[in-house]
């Protein structure tokens, strides 16, 4: 059992929480529940689970952890030093290292290459890692294809993305890419682009999205790059009735999604 915060794995936990370790070592953290029950049903493979009982909230964990510990070492926890490596205000006793996958272009590409009408979110330069686990969350729900991360800031696999997207990172397809790249892979599948801001004049209901679309939303702060405004097929606004110029983008970005599945069920 682990006792002290100078163990090892205490300190190797501490530093997956800086994204360059996390590159280094190509493993990420992983904590909860229903986030590690999801990545192990997605094949995430794992280097150590570690566990404290005295802080589980349900009647599963045990065999959520025998499937873990079938590959990956399976460690228990003193309660004080879990609360310590936890970054939840209230850890429910299961963290996990876990090794990076890929999420290179072509992993996007299988998917959606026999796909008659691809719908496909990319987010552009997300600052945000709540933002960004959220808009997962809501790619998920909204029956995306694949989502897209285009120029990224954020690290896909910083804890705070894993947690907002409640485990969608491992169940939805996702990609990172350059602008460059990115264009020439919408071309060659002929993808139709909309790029929403709210400087666009077209409303977002008169915008046809049944066929092949990908939807493309920008940083916090500053929308999509000029790349992408020049180069989007069309753009479109979400009507502002108060005083705010703007809103959050996984908010916006939910919105766009369902008026896609509105539109693709009618």
């Amino acid at each position: 059992m682990i006792t002290s915060m100078q163990n090892p794995w205490v300190k190797k936990i501490s530093k997956l929480r800086k994204r360059r370790e996390r590159e280094i070592s190509n493993t990420f953290l992983i904590e909860g529940f229903r986030e590690l029950t999801r990545a192990v049903s997605a094949g995430v493979a794992f280097e150590a689970l570690f566990f404290c009982k005295e802080l589980f909230l349900g009647e599963n964990e045990e065999s959520l952890i025998e499937k873990i510990q079938q590959n990956a070492k399976a460690i228990p926890v003193e309660k004080s030093i879990f609360e310590k490596i936890s970054y939840r205000d209230r850890p429910d006793g299961l963290i996990a290292i876990a090794k990076t996958f890929s999420t290179d272009l072509e992993r996007i590409e299988k998917i959606i290459q026999n796909k008659k009408s691809p719908f496909i979110l990319i987010a552009e330069s997300i600052e945000k890692p709540g933002n960004l686990g959220t808009i997962l969350r809501s790619a998920d729900a909204a029956g995306v294809d694949a989502v897209i991360v285009a120029d990224p800031c954020t690290d896909l696999f910083n804890p705070n993305v894993v947690r907002a997207s409640t485990g969608m990172l491992f169940s939805m397809p996702v990609a990172t890419a350059d602008n460059p790249q990115l264009l020439s892979f919408l071309e060659k599948y002929k993808i139709k682009t909309i790029a929403a801001t709210p400087h666009s004049k077209k409303n977002y209901v008169d915008e046809d999205m049944t066929g092949p679309v990908a939807i493309l939303v920008g940083t916090e702060q500053y929308g999509l790059s000029d790349f992408w405004m020049e180069k989007s097929l069309s753009s479109v606004a979400i009507p502002m009735k108060g005083f705010a110029d703007s809103l959050n983008v996984a908010t916006a970005t939910t919105i766009m999604l369902y008026e896609v599945l509105r539109q693709r069920t009618q």
